[in-house]
Formats: structure tokens, sequence, C-alpha cells
């Protein structure tokens, strides 16, 4: 786009709070975004894009075919959708966290009996509302919805071909659309008065809160009113800051966050302390990627701040060594956004000049300069396997009990160590064979990242639990995808690491192997906890054995490890089982 074309594209903008995205198309290939922003007035920030301050940003307008807007309620929730934006598309001309959790939303789906949600990917054609900074606060006040409105939560699966109430209606949490218990039009007025909440209308939800709450005092049912009571202060607080859901950062104590940032090129890492009443609790290091041309500390601190932050308690302050970009006094565009969201939440930031406050921030300084893959082993991985990187690894494993109850884990390291946001586990069908289990799982992951269904970045390397078969039923799922990404396989027996050249003994000591086993033995327990969940909740034999409980019934899965186990085990065998008495022995013994 030349001069010209940015102003006439700005013109037809509103002048309302929002987020703008420059979009691209080059050579045939589908739409790209190039560069994702916010603003209090997009139409005049858009405009002021026909003169760029920057090469990097004047590239950027000259490789764009236009600009595409979402109009926002607030400047604080243009921020946190950018943010989400940011995440999505890793534009190339942005500042962005590598590694990291969008927003959640709320979503109505396009539904005759829509499903109200919580989401990071909204369905196409949803009535979204956010994004939010507070989980906890978003799911408080869902939940609460559910029970004043009945709105649906199931997926369509559930939903489909019903013929009695599920439990959620049981519990009121819906009013069975699925089985016509309610009407369609009675429905909609439910899913109407859901629009007005998170559209401002705080009493639609608080007003009913407070009513229960009031009789449950005078009954005397104080456990229910006080629970009542702490809904109802969730309620209230969502629309204390314009129309977003802010975490509050009053814990009670004084908890601060210190940043330091460090530049090599494109790359750039953000340390991050944390001190509670005046003593370091915490050290973790961050990668950030910056186009080219970037070479503003301020920037990356303010494109960090709002990126990290994702569904994380903010602290009482943040310490920086310089204003981050979106600040008061920060460098960068000319916004103060990041710095009203934090203000907003409580958030003090500060820039110290001397004194402890300082000597902790130069503390952060050291540790974003320190070379990075030293200690987590990523580098050494990297070098090993002959990829660039090593920094994000996804370990795969598959558990179950005999081909029943079969299930798989997903697990997530960043920097060599367990990123928990990133975990996925999913059930598998039934099946006695680890390939076709493997594969399945694999499968999954693949075709959810091919059609942009999963959030996460495509990782570096992926490490699958097991040898070369286990290996190899990977690799086909990720060639039957057609997703890009390396695998190798690390077998417990021997700890060898399995490639697709060959194999590698390394060293006992050597900090890249102790990584590899460290993402395989946290996907191995991930997915064996995941399989006694599972297991535990289908229906077995033992259900129907007198003396047998849900208790006795767990713990009997769990020292045999299936009904068959149980079956094998002599009398003796299962007297020594906590619960199990000689008479529930021989129970067992005849039925099994």
């Amino acid at each position: 786009m030349d001069a010209e074309a940015v102003r006439e594209r700005a013109g037809d903008l509103p002048a309302e709070p929002g987020v703008y995205q420059f979009l691209s198309r080059e050579d045939g290939e589908d739409e790209r975004v190039l560069y994702v922003g916010k603003a209090v007035d997009v139409r005049d920030r858009v405009r002021s894009y026909a003169d760029p301050r920057s090469e990097r940003i004047r590239q950027m307008v000259r490789r764009a075919d236009g600009v595409d807007v979402a109009v926002t309620d607030t400047e604080t929730q243009a921020l946190l959708l950018e943010a989400n934006l940011i995440k999505r598309h890793r534009p190339r001309y942005n500042v962005r966290l590598k590694d990291d959790k969008s927003y959640p939303l709320v979503q109505l789906t396009d539904h005759a009996f829509p499903r109200v949600e919580i989401t990071r990917d909204p369905d196409e054609g949803a009535t979204v509302f956010g994004p939010f900074t507070s989980m906890g606060q978003v799911e408080v006040v869902v939940k609460a919805l559910r029970e004043t409105y009945g709105l649906r939560g199931c997926s369509d699966h559930k939903y489909a071909n019903r013929d009695r109430p599920c439990l959620d209606h049981d519990i009121g949490l819906c009013t069975a659309p699925c089985t016509d218990e309610i009407d369609r039009e009675s429905y909609r007025g439910d899913v109407e008065s859901v629009e007005r909440f998170f559209g401002g209308e705080t009493g639609i939800l608080a007003d009913p809160l407070r009513r229960e709450m009031e009789a449950a005092a005078e009954a005397q049912n104080f456990e229910r009113a006080a629970n009542l009571r702490d809904r109802l202060t969730a309620v209230e607080a969502f629309h204390g800051t314009g129309g977003d859901a802010v975490s509050e950062a009053g814990s009670g104590r004084e908890t601060v966050d210190v940043l330091g940032v460090a530049l090599d090129g494109t790359d750039a890492t953000v340390a991050r302390l944390r001190a509670e009443n005046g003593k370091l609790v915490e050290r973790d290091r961050h990668a950030m990627e910056a186009p080219d041309g970037t070479d503003d500390p301020a920037a990356v601190l303010g494109a960090f701040i709002p990126q990290y932050y994702a569904e994380r308690e903010l602290p009482d302050a943040v310490l920086c060594p310089q204003r981050p970009a979106g600040t008061a006094g920060g460098q960068g565009e000319a916004d103060d956004s990041v710095d009203a969201w934090l203000s907003a939440a409580g958030v003090d930031v500060r820039v110290p000049g001397a004194g402890r406050e300082a000597t902790l921030v130069d503390l952060a300084m050291k540790n974003a300069r320190r070379s990075p893959g030293r200690e987590d082993g990523t580098a050494a991985l990297a070098d090993a396997l002959g990829l660039d990187r090593a920094d994000r690894i996804e370990g795969f494993d598959v558990s179950h009990a005999q081909g029943r109850a079969v299930v798989g884990s997903n697990v997530t390291f960043v920097g060599g160590e367990a990123e928990k946001a990133g975990y996925r586990r999913k059930k598998l069908d039934d099946r006695n064979d680890d390939y076709e289990s493997m594969h399945a799982l694999v499968r999954w992951r693949a075709d959810r990242a091919v059609e942009g269904r999963d959030d996460r970045p495509d990782p570096d390397l992926l490490l699958i639990d097991g040898g070369e078969g286990q290996l190899t039923a990977a690799r086909e799922a990720l060639a039957d995808v057609g997703w890009d990404v390396p695998a190798v396989g690390l077998a417990k027996a021997e700890e060898r690491v399995v490639t697709p050249d060959g194999s590698f003994d390394w060293p006992d000591d050597a900090p890249h192997l102790h990584l590899l086993q460290r993402v395989r033995d946290e996907a191995h327990r991930f997915a064996v906890q995941y399989h006694e969940t599972v297991r535990d909740e289908v229906s077995t034999p033992l259900d129907t054995i007198p003396g047998v409980g849900p208790a006795t019934r767990k713990r009997l899965l769990r020292r045999f490890g299936s009904v068959d186990g149980v079956r094998k085990a002599s009398p003796a065998e299962l007297r020594d089982v906590e619960g199990v008495g000689p008479e529930t022995a021989a129970r067992l013994d005849e039925a099994l």
C-alpha cells in the first residue's frame, strides 16, 4: 500500500477503540497477517501509517494489501484482543512472545439452542465476548450464568439424540433443550439475558444471586450463603473496569515482578524474578521474537507484559530497567494502554534508580544476558540432533490396561521446563496395539496443528515414548497429515535415542539426554494419571459385586492393574487390599 491508499482506507474506519491488522496476499498464497496493533482511535492510528516512523514499519506497509479492523468497547479490551491475535497469527512485524497462552473468550455458539463456553478458539459464526485476563473469574461467572439461566454447555455429540436429560439438568446447570424440557422461544430469552450481562448489565445476574444469598442466610444455610456471596463478589467485579475481567493484584502480601531484557539481533530474552515480602521466590526466562530492525528494549517489554500475563496472577508491582512501551513515558507508539490496564488492576510500574529495587533490576538484566541453553540442555540437544533449535519440545505417550481405557498424553516443555498450560490429553479407541494408538495420538495433534485448531505454537521437536516401532507409527501419522516437525523416540530399557537415521547412545550425564528423559517421564506420568481416571470412570464387573464400592474398586484396579488382574489374584492377595475382608474376597473369587 502506498501513502494515498493508507489514507483512503483510514477514512473508512471508525474513530473508536479497537484493533487493526495489516494484511498481505503474496504469490497467490492465503491472506497473511503482517502486523497487529491497537488504538484508542483506530482511524487516526491507521492514518499515521501513511508516514511511517521507521524503516521496518515502512517495509511492512509496502507489503500490505489491506487493513482489517475489530472495534472494542474499551482500550483495555483492545490491548487484550491484540495479544490474542499476535499469539494466533504470529505476525512477522510484531514483537511476540514465542511460547505462551492466549486470553480466554466466552462464546455463544451459532446453534438453534446456543451453547455457552469459555474458549481460546471461537467457532465460526459464534457471538464472542472478551477477551478476559482472569480465567478463574470468568469460570465463576459462566457457571453462575448457567445456574441462573440454564444455557447448555455440552458438545454437539452429547446434545444430539438424547432421550432423557443429562446430569447438568439434574444439578440445575441446564434447562435441557435437548429433550424439549424448554421451548425455543423461552430458551432464546435466556440467551438474550446472558448477552445483556456481557453487554454490561451486571444486575441481570447479580440481582438473582443476591436474592438467593439472602434466602439462604435467612434459612440459616450459611455455607451456601457464603458461597453465593463469593460468587456475587466476582460477578459485581466483572464489569468493574470498563467491561473487562481484570485480575486484582491485592493478595494480602507484597509481590513484585522484576523484569530484565536482552536483545541479540531478532532474538530477545526477558528474565523475570518474583519477590515476595522482599525475598526472591521464582526465576524464569522467556524467549521473544522481534522483527528485523527492532532494537528498543521498551518495545520488547511493552509486548511481553500483556502477552505473558494471560491467565496469570498480576503482581502488586513490576520493576523494569526502563518504561515499557504503552506506559506513561515509555517509547514506541504514542499510547498508554498497558499503563491503563495495569493501573486498573492496581499494579504499579516502577523504574528504580537506586537502592534494593535497582539491584534487583540489575540481577534480572544479568539473567536475561546469560547464555541461553547453557543449563537446560536445549542447545546441546539441538546440536546433537542437527536442529536449528530445541527450545519447545512436545512429548507423547499412551497408557491402557490390556487394550481397555486407552488414553494418550501430550506434554510441553519450553526452555527445558514443563509448561503445564501446554499439556493436552485424549481418549483413544480401545485396542491392545501400542503402535496404532501412538499413530492415532500423533495424528490427532498433527490434524489440529495443520487445521489451525491448536492454539499452541508448532514445537521444535516431538519426543515419542518408545522405540523404533512407536517412532515409525508417529512419523507415518505426521506424513499422512503433512505436518513437518522432527520426531525422535526414547525407549526406557536402554535409554537410547532413536531417530529416523539411526540411534544415539549418549553419556548418562549428558544434559540433553536428561532433558529428553524429563520430557519422556512427564509424558508417561501424565498418561498414567489420566488412564487411572478413565479406568475408574468406566463400568466393570466389579460394580455388581456386593461389598465392592467405588473406593474399593479403585484400590483393586490400582493394585492389580485391570479386572483380569483381579481375576487372577488369589484370595490371600485380595485380602491384602484395604477394604477387602474374607467375605468380600470370597465373593470376588466366586464372581470373577
